[in-house]
């Protein structure tokens, strides 16, 4: 907005010119709308001592030299002008008092250009000055922006028309301010080269949705029908708003993931894909779209949008949640315990969402949970049924996955009820299981033989384990009408147990062997048995008296008659002679 308080230079400059110089002063450019008129303010000066009787004067278009034959604009001699200004333009200055203010009316786009003055005193006393005004023939009116509109921030804007008609004043209205605030007239205003302008000014606080607002002016001149308008779209610089964002996304593991941003700010911001404190990508953009092919648990997090430009920010985040079957489960725990003892084992996986955790042993559910990553299972005083395998299984909607793992349980010896001696014909098989673990070791003992056999000596014993069951089996060859007591000792390093062994004669072999049914049949056989011998005797008593002498004696199994092997048919042939030798 301009001022005028006081003079211009330019009358100024007359005042202190006179003194004598050739010399014009008038408005370097001036405008005026079309169709109306303007007044250039125009004066000069010349030598006093040249004292002329009559002062004339010449206005030309363009040129400022007679002999290129610029248009005449006006010319006092003669009112001989060029037809582009006939009937449109007078003088209204008075030369006589240096004053060649000249008026244009109707003025229309072809008078626009430069227009010079040439003073003319008689004879060869004429001049044309090189100072020239510039006319600008404009059709709208001229609205002033600050360079720098920011939201919040009050803000001046002027709407200046000129006012250099005489016959007719313009007045200023605006137009599409509704909302931003209410005008106020400065009216007619002085500029520094002479001209006048008519003002108009509005004062408002911009928000961010008056940018691109489209603000006008009118200019009208009462009686007639001419009325000009300008407009200027508001520019208002403010920060940036996150406008568009995903919300929180789930996505399969594998899958595609866009995730976009968008923002509105004046002028645009730059955009910033983030995670973790890691750019991810960014661009001077409205909207910025970050694309994630084939995703992983990895990049399962919150992911942060950043935008900003000179006059402040905005950031907002996004979780992206990626779904996933269970990782392979992880055991961490004690796999060795001794009975007795609380064992505390840890199953943990990893999936999203969490899983159902479960610890089977033998398709016997142990423990679970349900949408959690671990469990936890804990075996108080633990027995030898708690060894074995064990299986821990995790799934969800998206997959299972398992792992095994095995407890071993440590305990003394324990001699099991199968363990016996049997006899069958000449031979007699003693068995001592044992179930322990760590394995045993395990001996027979012969207490009448004072002899001793364990494991190691293979050519006796033969052994065979099975899960924590041992199999030791002695084998004595020979009558077996009076086998020898036999002991079975087990040891481990938590302790030992002895049993003697209990006999299971030959008779109890060969019932259990027939069967009921076939010891009926047996039977029957037997007594038709003992009816024929008895009354073959009878006959024998009649015909001789048979009688044992003195020397004769029934007959008597020897220890020699005994052999000891271990895996079958392969030591038969060692006699316990040779265990009596050890």
């Amino acid at each position: 907005m301009i001022f005028l308080t006081a003079l211009p230079l330019f009358w100024i400059m007359i005042s202190a010119s006179r003194g004598g110089h050739w010399g014009a002063w008038m408005p370097s450019s001036i405008s005026a709308f079309e169709g109306t008129c303007v007044s250039i303010p125009c004066r000069f000066d010349f030598p006093d001592e040249l004292r002329p009787a009559v002062v004339h004067g010449v206005w030309y278009f363009n040129s400022p030299y007679p002999k290129n034959y610029p248009p005449v604009v006006f010319k006092s001699r003669t009112q001989v002008v060029h037809e582009s200004f006939q009937g449109r333009s007078r003088l209204l200055g008075d030369l006589g008092l240096r004053n060649c203010t000249l008026l244009l009316s109707n003025v229309s786009p072809e008078l626009g250009g430069k227009y010079y003055f040439r003073g003319d005193l008689g004879g060869y006393n004429q001049y044309t000055f090189s100072e020239h005004s510039v006319l600008d023939i404009i059709n709208t009116p001229n609205i002033v922006v600050p360079p720098e509109v920011v939201a919040g921030t009050e803000v001046e804007v002027s709407c200046m028309v000129p006012d250099n008609c005489p016959e007719l004043r313009p007045e200023l209205s605006w137009l599409g301010h509704e909302g931003l605030g209410e005008p106020a007239v400065l009216g007619r205003l002085r500029e520094d080269e002479g001209t006048w302008v008519q003002v108009s000014l509005l004062h408002f606080v911009p928000t961010r949705e008056a940018n691109g607002h489209r603000l006008g002016c009118q200019a009208s001149f009462p009686n007639t029908t001419l009325q000009f308008e300008g407009y200027a779209s508001l520019d208002v610089k403010y920060p940036p708003v996150i406008v568009e964002m995903n919300s929180s996304v789930e996505a399969i593991e594998g899958s595609h993931v866009s995730l976009l941003c968008g923002a509105d700010s004046n002028p645009p911001p730059l955009l910033t894909w983030m995670r973790d404190g890691t750019v991810l990508r960014e661009a001077v953009a409205e909207s910025l779209l970050l694309e994630l092919e084939e995703v992983t648990p990895a990049e399962d997090g919150v992911y942060a949008c950043l935008a900003e430009n000179a006059y402040g920010q905005d950031n907002r985040t996004v979780g992206l949640s990626v779904m996933y079957a269970p990782w392979k489960p992880t055991v961490n725990g004690t796999m060795v315990a001794v009975e007795g003892e609380t064992v505390s084992i840890l199953c943990s996986t990893q999936s999203n969402p969490d899983p159902i955790l479960t610890i089977f042993k033998e398709k016997q559910i142990l423990a679970t949970v349900i949408y959690e990553s671990e469990l936890q299972l804990e075996l108080q005083a633990v027995s030898p049924e708690d060894d074995g395998e064990y299986w821990c299984v995790a799934e969800n909607q998206y997959g299972q996955r398992a792992t095994a793992f095995n407890l071993s349980v440590e305990f003394a010896p324990v001699l099991l009820l199968e363990s016996h001696c049997a006899a069958a014909r000449d031979t007699v098989q003693c068995l001592c299981v044992v179930k322990s673990n760590p394995e045993p070791s395990v001996a027979f003992e012969l207490p009448s033989r004072n002899v001793t056999v364990n494991e190691s000596e293979r050519e006796f014993v033969y052994s065979e384990r099975s899960g924590l069951v041992l199999t030791s089996i002695l084998t004595l060859r020979g009558q077996a009408q009076a086998p020898p007591r036999v002991i079975c000792t087990a040891r481990n390093l938590y302790g030992a147990k002895s049993l003697e062994l209990p006999f299971q004669g030959a008779h109890r072999l060969m019932w259990a062997k027939i069967g009921p049914v076939g010891a009926v049949v047996a039977f029957a056989i037997l007594i038709a048995i003992v009816c024929y011998i008895t009354q073959t005797r009878r006959k024998k008593n009649v015909t001789e008296s048979p009688s044992f002498s003195a020397g004769d004696s029934p007959p008597v199994l020897f220890s020699s008659d005994f052999r000891i092997s271990g895996a079958p048919e392969k030591y038969e042939s060692k006699e316990v002679s040779t265990l009596d030798s050890h």
